[in-house]
C-alpha cells in the first residue's frame, strides 16, 4: 500500500506505562525525520499542553492534541488531518500505557483508541532496564490484547550493556515483533520535572534545544529510521469520509495583513471595529493553550494579539477581549505581582464588562492574591498552592450565561492542578461538573469566565464565535 492510498504515513509511539520514555523516544523521532528533510507532523494524545511543546521545538510546527474524551471520536481524523496537512509523515505520542484512557469509561481517549480511529500502526517503548527475558512476557501481553491494535514493533529503551541488548533481542524474536531500536540511559536526553509534569520548553531556552537535539541523535543512532519510515508508510487507510477539520474561513481584514505564528494565520493590526482584538496570554508563565483556540477566534473575526504576563506593562492597545489558559503562575507568582501595571490593566478590563476567558492559571491570576502576593483582584477570592493533585476528565454544563457559553451547554473538559481557590465557586459558577461528582465551580461576573476547567473549543466551535461577538459588542 502506497502513502497515497493510505493518506498521511503515520505512527503512534506508545507504552506499557508512563516512564518508559514515550516522549524521549517520539520527540527524538520527530527531531531525527525532521532532520532528514521530512515535514513531521507532531501530535499528542490527551490534555497535555507540555509535550507538544518539546514536539514542536523538534519539527518546527505547532504540537497538536488528540482527545478523543474531549473532542469525541468522530473529531481525532478531522484533527489529524488539520495538523497534518503538508507533511510527509506523521508522528503521534500516545498517553500513559497504551490501552489507559479515561477513568470508568474502557478504552474512551486510550492510545489504543487513537491509533485505532486512525488506522495508525503502533511502535511499543518498552523500559528494559530491569529486566530481560521477562520483556517477552510482556510484549506477547500487549500485542494480544486487542487485535485491532496493530504493534508494529518495539523500541528497547535504557538498556544496560551490549550483552543486556542480545538478551533481550532474543526474547522479544519469539513473539515475532520486530526490534526497531535499542537505547541506552543517557543523562542528555532527561528533562526536569515538577509538580505537574515536564519542565515547559518556554521556561527551559536553549536546554530544551539541547535536549532536544541530544533526543534526536540518539534516536538517529539506536533506531532503525528507514524500518520505521517504512512502517509509517504502511498505515491502513483513514476512515471513509474523512476531512480535515477546519475552524472556518479567517476574514480577509482591510488594510491588513496577514501573519503566522507557530503555524497559526493571525490576523495583524486592524482598525475596523468589526474586527474586535483579543489579547492572548503566553510566555513562560502561560504556556498551556490549544493551537485551535486561537485559529477559531481568527475565524470568527478576531484580531488575535499574544502578550506576556511576565514582561509586559499593559495590555495592547485597543484589546476588547482578553484570553488567559493554563500554566505556571505558582512559580512566577512574585514577578506576576511585581507587574502592578498589567494587572491593574486587566482589572480595568473586566471591571468594564470585556469578555474575559480564564482557564485554571488564568482563574488563580484573576483573583485577590496567590500564596499571599497581590494578583489583579477581578474575583473576590484567594488562591495557594496545596499538596493534592486535582487531577482527571470532567462531563460539565455551563451554568450560567457567560460570554463563551449559555446556561444549559454541555462540554467535557480536564482539570490538572495542585492549588485551591477559595471560594470555589462564585453566585454565579461557571460550570455544574456531572461526573466524576456533582459540584459547582468557577466564576462569572460581568463579561468574566474563570475556572479550573480546560476545554478543547474545536468540540464546541460556537464557544468561540460567541466569544467574539460579545466582544464586539461590549
Amino acid at each position: 500500500m502506497t502513502s497515497a492510498d493510505s493518506g498521511v504515513p503515520r505512527l503512534v509511539i506508545a507504552a506499557p506505562s508512563s516512564g518508559s520514555g514515550k516522549t524521549t523516544v517520539a520527540t527524538g523521532l520527530m527531531a531525527a525525520l525532521t532532520g532528514r528533510g521530512l515535514a513531521v507532523s507532531p501530535h499528542k494524545v490527551g490534555p497535555d499542553y507540555i509535550d507538544p511543546g518539546y514536539h514542536a521545538l523538534a519539527t518546527g510546527r505547532t504540537g497538536r492534541n488528540l482527545d478523543a474524551y474531549l473532542c469525541g471520536p468522530e473529531l481525532v481524523g478531522p484533527l489529524f488531518l488539520h495538523g497534518a496537512r503538508g507533511c510527509d509523515i506523521a508522528v503521534v505520542e500516545g498517553v500513559m500505557g497504551l490501552y489507559d484512557g479515561a477513568a470508568g469509561e474502557g478504552e474512551l481517549a486510550s492510545t489504543a483508541q487513537v491509533a485505532k480511529l486512525l488506522r495508525a500502526p503502533v511502535v511499543l517503548v518498552v523500559d528494559a532496564s530491569s529486566q530481560s527475558r521477562s520483556v517477552a512476557a510482556l510484549v506477547h501481553g500487549f500485542v494480544s490484547w486487542d487485535p485491532e491494535v496493530r504493534i508494529g514493533g518495539v523500541i528497547l529503551n535504557k538498556v544496560a550493556s551490549d550483552r543486556h541488548e542480545v538478551l533481550l533481542r532474543e526474547a522479544v524474536d519469539c513473539v515475532g515483533v520486530p526490534v526497531l531500536g535499542v537505547l541506552r540511559r543517557a543523562a542528555r536526553v532527561d528533562v526536569p520535572s515538577r509538580h505537574l509534569g515536564l519542565v515547559p520548553v518556554a521556561e527551559r531556552g536553549s536546554d530544551a534545544v539541547d535536549a532536544v537535539a541530544a533526543m534526536g541523535a540518539q534516536v538517529a543512532a539506536g533506531c532503525d529510521l528507514e524500518a520505521l519510515v517504512g512502517l509509517a508508510r504502511a498505515a491502513g487507510p483513514l476512515p471513509g469520509g474523512s476531512a480535515p477539520w477546519t475552524p472556518g474561513p479567517v476574514p480577509t481584514l482591510p488594510h491588513a495583513r496577514m501573519r503566522s505564528r507557530g503555524g497559526t494565520p493571525i490576523p495583524s493590526r486592524s482598525v475596523e471595529k468589526s474586527t474586535p482584538r483579543v489579547a492572548v496570554a503566553g510566555g513562560p508563565a502561560f504556556t498551556f493553550s490549544y493551537a485551535e483556540h486561537t485559529e477559531l477566534l481568527a475565524a470568527a473575526g478576531a484580531e488575535v494579539v499574544a502578550f506576556d504576563p511576565l514582561r509586559d506593562e499593559e495590555l495592547p492597545e485597543g484589546t476588547q477581549g482578553l484570553v488567559i489558559g493554563g500554566g505556571f503562575p505558582e512559580v512566577y507568582a512574585s514577578e506576576l505581582s511585581a507587574n502592578e501595571g498589567l494587572r491593574k490593566s486587566v482589572a480595568e478590563l473586566a471591571l468594564s464588562g470585556a469578555p474575559v476567558a480564564a482557564e485554571c492559571a488564568g482563574l488563580l491570576y484573576l483573583c485577590r492574591e496567590l500564596d499571599g502576593l497581590p494578583m489583579c483582584g477581578v474575583l473576590d477570592a484567594s488562591a495557594r498552592m496545596s499538596g493534592r493533585l486535582t487531577l482527571g476528565y470532567r462531563d460539565a454544563v455551563a451554568v450560567s450565561d457567560s460570554a463563551l457559553a449559555a446556561a444549559g451547554t454541555r462540554m467535557r473538559g480536564h482539570e490538572f492542578h495542585r492549588t485551591v481557590v477559595e471560594p470555589g465557586a462564585g453566585a454565579a459558577p461557571a460550570w455544574g461538573m456531572r461526573a466524576p461528582q456533582r459540584r459547582v465551580e468557577g466564576f462569572v461576573e460581568r463579561g468574566v469566565h474563570a475556572s479550573y476547567l480546560h476545554t478543547h473549543w474545536a468540540a464546541e466551535p460556537g464557544v468561540a464565535r460567541r466569544f467574539v461577538e460579545r466582544c464586539r459588542t461590549s
